[in-house]
This record gives C-alpha cells, sequence and structure tokens, in this order.
C-alpha cells in the first residue's frame, strides 16, 4: 500500500498528505482533515500559508515545495519506477469501447492462464469484481495502489482504460505501457476538451507513454488513426491492415467473422453481437496472439467470453429481448441501434436520456439518430447533475423533425413504459446508465441500476 495520499479520506496513521491543487478541488483545504486521520508528514506549495496550529504541531513534518503535483509525480517515479516497469501494462484510449475492450482482454487472457486485472469504467478486477471506483482513470495515488495492489497478488499484467480527463489531468504519469490501443475517436467530452482536435491531442497523451519497445495497437477505419500510428503498430479493421475484417454474418446468435491476420484467412465465432463487438474482439485478440499463445486455445476461449457489466446486456422476456447499454455518445447509439436491427423481426424502441453538465451539443444529433432508426424513443432523465432535466430535454428536441417519441423524465415509468410496448420478437433498448449503480441529481447520488428495475418491474408481470 502506498503511504503517500493526496485524498484526505484515505489517510492512515504515518501516512504522507500531498496537498495537490485540481481543477475541482485544492488539497490545501483538507490539511487538517489529513492531520486528524494520523498523517504525519505534509507536503504543500510553498506559496501556500499554513495555519498557526500547524506550523506549531512539533508532531508533523512540513514540507514545502514550488509545486506539489510536479513533486508527487517524480516521488512516485524515484519509488516505483522499478516495479511498474516488471508490471505488463496495457493501455486503451477512445472514445466508444474502451470498458468492452479492456474486459475483454482481462478475461480473455485469465481464461489461457495469464493473470490480468482490470482497471477502469466498471471497477478493479482481480478474478472477480474487487471495487467500484469514482473515474474511469482513478487519482494517481489510488492508481499507483491498485497496481501495486495486483503485483501484491500474483497479477503482472494489468489492463486499464485511460480517459482523456485522466490524461491531461496527469493521473497515468509515470506509468510505463507495453501496449497502447487506440478505438475510435467520436464527439465526445466537448463541454471539456472544447474542440475535436484538442480532444484527439489529450488521448494521444496515452502513446507518449509508451515503453521503448512497447506497441501501438491502432483502429486502421477511423478517420483520426493517423495521429496514433508510429513505431511498431498493429492496425485492425475493415481496411488493409494486420488483422483485417474481411466479413461476418450472425448464426443462431452467434457471430462468425472471417480475417485476415498477417495475410492468413482465419474465422472466429463468438457469442458477441454487433459489429462494433468485432472491433473490440479483435483487441483481445491481438493482444493474446502477440503474447504468443496459440491461436487455435484462444479461439476455443473466444467462443465463451461474454460482454462487461451493462454492455449489451440482454435480457430476454415472451420473446422479446431487452438490452441494457451504456451508449451515451452519437457514435455508440448509432451502433448498437444498427446492430440490433438486422436480428429483430418485430420492432426496436428505444429509451434515452442526456447526462447534465456535459457536452450539449451532441444531444440533438443522439435524438436525430434514435428517432430515426427507432421505431419509437422514450426520452428520460440520465444523471442531471446539477442541470435543469427541461432544459436537457429542450437540447435534445432541438431541431427535432421525427414525432416517433414521448417523454417521460422519470426513468422507472419510462423503463416501464418501454417493456409496456413489447408484443414479441421486439426489441428494447435502455441506453446511457449501462453498469451504473446510482442517478446523479445535484449532489444526491440516489441508488438507481437499469438491470434491477427491469427485472423489478418483469417480477409485477409474471
Amino acid at each position: 500500500m502506498l503511504n503517500v495520499k493526496t485524498d484526505s479520506r484515505k489517510i492512515k496513521p504515518s501516512d504522507t498528505f500531498v496537498a495537490v491543487k485540481c481543477a475541482v478541488n485544492d488539497g490545501h483545504a483538507y490539511i487538517k482533515s489529513a492531520i486528524e486521520k494520523g498523517a504525519t508528514s505534509i507536503v504543500v506549495n510553498d506559496s501556500y500559508n499554513l495555519d498557526k496550529e500547524v506550523l506549531e504541531n512539533k508532531n508533523i513534518k512540513i514540507t514545502k515545495v514550488k509545486d506539489t503535483r510536479i513533486y508527487l509525480e517524480n516521488y512516485l517515479k524515484e519509488h516505483y519506477s522499478k516495479l511498474m516497469e516488471e508490471m505488463r501494462i496495457i493501455g486503451i484510449t477512445g472514445t466508444n469501447g474502451k470498458t468492452t475492450s479492456a474486459y475483454l482482454i482481462y478475461t480473455l487472457l485469465n481464461s489461457l492462464g495469464i493473470k490480468c486485472a482490470y482497471i477502469g469504467t466498471i471497477g478493479y478486477y482481480l478474478n472477480e469484481k474487487v471495487s467500484s471506483l469514482p473515474n474511469t482513470s482513478p487519482d494517481i495515488c489510488d492508481l499507483y495502489d491498485l497496481i501495486i495492489n495486483a503485483k501484491d497478488n500474483g497479477f503482472k499484467t494489468v489492463v486499464l482504460e485511460a480517459s482523456s480527463e485522466g490524461l491531461i489531468n496527469n493521473r497515468l504519469e509515470g506509468i510505463p505501457f507495453d501496449y497502447t490501443i487506440f478505438t475510435n475517436l467520436t464527439q465526445d467530452h466537448l463541454n471539456v476538451h472544447k474542440t475535436m482536435d484538442n480532444y484527439r491531442k489529450a488521448k494521444q497523451l496515452l502513446f507518449e507513454k509508451l515503453k521503448p519497445n512497447g506497441k501501438r495497437v491502432v483502429n486502421i477505419d477511423d478517420s483520426y488513426s493517423k495521429y496514433f500510428i508510429g513505431k511498431n503498430t498493429i492496425t485492425f479493421g475493415k481496411k488493409e491492415s494486420n488483422y483485417q475484417i474481411i466479413d461476418y454474418k450472425v448464426e443462431n446468435q452467434n457471430t462468425i467473422i472471417n480475417l485476415k491476420i498477417n495475410n492468413n484467412d482465419v474465422t472466429i465465432e463468438s457469442p458477441l453481437l454487433g459489429e462494433h463487438n468485432i472491433y473490440n474482439l479483435l483487441v483481445a485478440l491481438i493482444i493474446a496472439l502477440d503474447l504468443n499463445i496459440n491461436l487455435s486455445d484462444i479461439k476455443e476461449k473466444i467462443k465463451t467470453i461474454s460482454c462487461p457489466p451493462g454492455r449489451m446486456d440482454t435480457i430476454k422476456w415472451n420473446g422479446n429481448n431487452i438490452i441494457i447499454d451504456y451508449a451515451h455518445t452519437p457514435d455508440a447509439l448509432e451502433r448498437i441501434i444498427n446492430s440490433v436491427k438486422p436480428i429483430t423481426i418485430g420492432k426496436v424502441y428505444t429509451v434515452f436520456g442526456c447526462t447534465g453538465d456535459r457536452d450539449r451539443t451532441k444531444r440533438p444529433i443522439m435524438m436525430n439518430i434514435a428517432s430515426t432508426l427507432s421505431d419509437k424513443v422514450i426520452i428520460t432523465n440520465d444523471d442531471p447533475h446539477n442541470e435543469d432535466p427541461e432544459s436537457i430535454l429542450k437540447d435534445i428536441l432541438e431541431n427535432n423533425k421525427n414525432t416517433n417519441y414521448e417523454v417521460e423524465l422519470d426513468r422507472k415509468k419510462a423503463i416501464e413504459k418501454g417493456i409496456n410496448l413489447l408484443t414479441t420478437n421486439d426489441t428494447l433498448l435502455i441506453l446511457g446508465k449501462g453498469h451504473e449503480e446510482v442517478m446523479i441529481i445535484k449532489n444526491e447520488r440516489i441508488p438507481f441500476n437499469d438491470k434491477e428495475v427491469v427485472s423489478d418491474i418483469l417480477k409485477t408481470k409474471n
């Protein structure tokens, strides 16, 4: 366990508290709290004026530095760089597919005898879920702690998701990567990055952390792929590449995929549905093969692995499919609706909303996609945070030309209305929250899980 912390709530007796200022909080405001928790050493910016009682506390060692963030990064590199170099660390960045690709790598490698930990959106996994995480890319101290804990438990490989916000806030500083993976880049997080160019540059920061002999894995079909290709690149996609998708078909709820791998014809079979999941699966296949695992063994395991919680999470009911998915960007929304349409004999219904305090420009785009591709749309809440749900709704409906929708801001009632539309051979998509276990309204985190809500509703109908 690290004895250095930036979160005063996690301080243990004799720990060092480093007061780091970030976009949301200034750690200097929590110095007293850290001392009360047992910190015996504090590191502060030299421009900060400490309270007299802290200065006079002879049990506390005070270190003043020009920049506590740089101090922390240098401390971690100095004390843990050797340990990090001993680990095989796989980093994945992109707008969509990070969680599924990372989880598939984690699942596939473990099934093939390589002990692999997972760190990302759905939590921290060692063989099974250990804990939830507050962010896709945790605080730098937490990230080091999780990797050290994995090593202590015999896991020499870690796959982690690298979010753009985590990268620009230096949460992955000092982490050396054996593989860096780029899935795709589509509109999202422009409330933070302002432009797609800035968003792309944030993603590129991961590739600057590659070990000298590390490898890049890049989706060649994405229009931004050229920015991620460099030395030791493995490409994949429909275009000519190292792992080329030739074609695919769905048979008996399985996907049969024909590939050309370094000019060799290969066919794999997977229970995962949807073209987007072929890309996700290819990432896991590439890593396993590059680790010199036998192809026939990989193909057998691929037949059994499934998506992570909240990704194409399917409940079969009365001859219908109810699918819960985290899709919350225009691209992800389009991909999942287009994935289920060919395998749906009846109608496709979509329940979705847009998160508050996030990129407003994507809201009408998502509505246009949902209402154009679905037979009916039910617009609802999706973590409004501090924004008025009616304001979010107004953005969603801006310039909307379609009429096949209704509004039900109570998400539970919206899901129930969607279920009530089902007759037979229909599909209901419940999108946006996926695995999440709370609804965030202002500063409240209200327990809410789409899958549990569906289960509760279906119990009343059986």
